[in-house]
């Protein structure tokens, strides 16, 4: 059920003084932004759980308060107001922002059921698509963020947002958000200045920091074959055409606690031909090893067909960048060169145990730069009709300790996950370690991969016995 729209505002980033008779504020994009130019933007909701929430308090005290501390909060975070753009003259899109621009905020409001469409169980996809904004982009012209907050009268309220990810990674995302919610927690009745921010919420914005060479810069625009529309050879920052969305996908949010992350290490020790010391058995290889392995067997893929997997490394230690530079600073790792039927057999689980093990042991050697030649390279050998999946997100972001005075979250969803082949990966809401894992598949797809999961962490635990 769509929500109701009550209004749309356009929120100005509150500096002082005022950014309006300013030339406009202009950022490069770097080689590691470059790669994101074209990409589908990022929604997110968040959702707040407020049994009291009455339309009074919501227009009166609530709306006023995140619209104010938001504003405040752009004006730290001022390039999310802006636009990439793309001149004729310019071999690559760049930022500006504008003293004018602004994010534009949608408040609408839900009469569907809060305690379903924010739980972890199976929901329609739709039911939450309609909790997101979307951003505005053209060939040469992409707005950069946009935010919808969505009442749900004696219930709680979402807040729902669209990123472009030229302009920032998963680690900028989250800062964001928790200075959002740092200010307006502790927002004053009346406040007008600009506060300052704890230092781990200031963005860093200067491009300057990430160097590189000009020639690897060439190399990579040369490379970015997808910055031509396929019709007509023309250059776009548009995202590749995805088709329909299925009328029947749904998605659920699954967990897996640290206790059953150890029983599955424990597992692919025994599994595995290998000794202890060469395998890399952190909690993101196996987490994701044994989600990879079941997608792989839900979806019924044709075992002569290629495999691929994707993940991001961060980068920022590398470069030594601080964790609080605002622009993307990960590089696509690909995991390829197997077959499906790696993957399918009993032994599935300790084989992309062993391949994504190799992966992460293999990226201490390397510098960015080869990274990310790595990657290139890499994507001229992949097959046509490869089978991909991929992860977004970190369980190390803290996304649950964005508390905006009202209580910290009670669920957080990636929700364009089905635009692309991918589930999503965060930190657990109540206890530490594990993960919890976002899914967006077909209704057939997803009965066969809950069932693998909750099977083969059965059949794993009476081993362990």
């Amino acid at each position: 059920m769509e929500p109701k729209v009550i209004k749309i505002s356009h929120i100005s980033p509150a500096t002082d003084p005022p950014r309006d008779s300013v030339d406009p504020l202009i950022l490069p994009l770097t080689f590691l932004d470059l790669r994101w130019v074209r990409s589908y933007p990022s929604q997110q909701v968040i959702f707040y759980k407020l049994p009291e929430l009455s339309h009074e308090f919501f227009h009166s005290v609530l709306l006023p308060k995140l619209e104010r501390s938001l504003s405040l909060a752009l004006g730290h975070y001022i390039p999310l107001a802006g636009h990439l753009t793309w001149n004729e003259q310019d071999p690559k899109p760049r930022v500006l922002v504008f003293g004018h621009d602004t994010v534009k905020l949608t408040v609408a409001e839900s009469n569907a059921d809060f305690f379903l469409v924010s739980g972890k169980g199976l929901r329609l996809q739709s039911e939450l698509r309609v909790l997101v904004p979307k951003l505005s982009i053209s060939c040469d012209s992409a707005s950069l963020y946009a935010l919808q907050i969505t009442l749900f009268p004696n219930q709680g309220f979402c807040i729902g947002l669209a990123e472009h990810h030229v302009l920032k990674d998963g680690t900028g995302s989250i800062m964001f958000i928790k200075a959002w919610a740092h200010i307006c927690k502790s927002l004053e009745d009346g406040a007008m200045t600009l506060p300052s921010l704890p230092k781990e919420f200031t963005p860093i914005i200067d491009r300057t920091l990430i160097n590189v060479r000009p020639s690897f810069e060439s190399k990579i625009l040369e490379s970015l074959s997808y910055f031509s529309d396929e019709k007509d050879g023309k250059r776009t920052m548009k995202p590749p055409p995805v088709g329909e969305n299925s009328t029947d996908l749904v998605r659920i949010t699954l967990e897996l606690t640290q206790e059953k992350v150890e029983k599955l290490k424990e597992h692919a020790m025994r599994e595995s031909t290998r000794t202890q010391p060469d395998l890399h058995l952190s909690t993101f290889v196996i987490i994701n090893a044994y989600v990879w392995s079941c997608l792989v067997k839900a979806r019924g893929v044709d075992e002569e067909r290629p495999l691929r997997f994707m993940y991001a490394a961060d980068c920022r230690n590398r470069l030594d960048i601080p964790k609080r530079y605002l622009g993307n600073c990960v590089v696509l790792i690909n995991c390829f060169g197997y077959k499906t039927d790696k993957l399918m057999g009993r032994n599935g689980f300790s084989n992309a145990v062993e391949i994504l093990s190799d992966s992460v042991k293999g990226l201490g050697s390397q510098g960015t730069e080869e990274l990310l030649e790595s990657y290139i390279d890499g994507m001229k050998l992949v097959q046509p009709e490869t089978h991909v999946e991929s992860v977004s997100g970190s369980n190390r972001l803290g996304f649950y300790r964005a508390d905006f005075g009202w209580g910290k979250p009670v669920n957080h969803e990636l929700v364009s996950i089905d635009q692309y082949p991918a589930y999503s990966m965060w930190e657990r809401r109540d206890e530490t370690g594990g993960a919890e894992i976002g899914l967006c598949l077909k209704k057939s797809e997803m009965n066969s991969f809950i069932s693998f999961f909750k099977h083969g962490l059965e059949t794993i635990e009476s081993q362990s016995v």
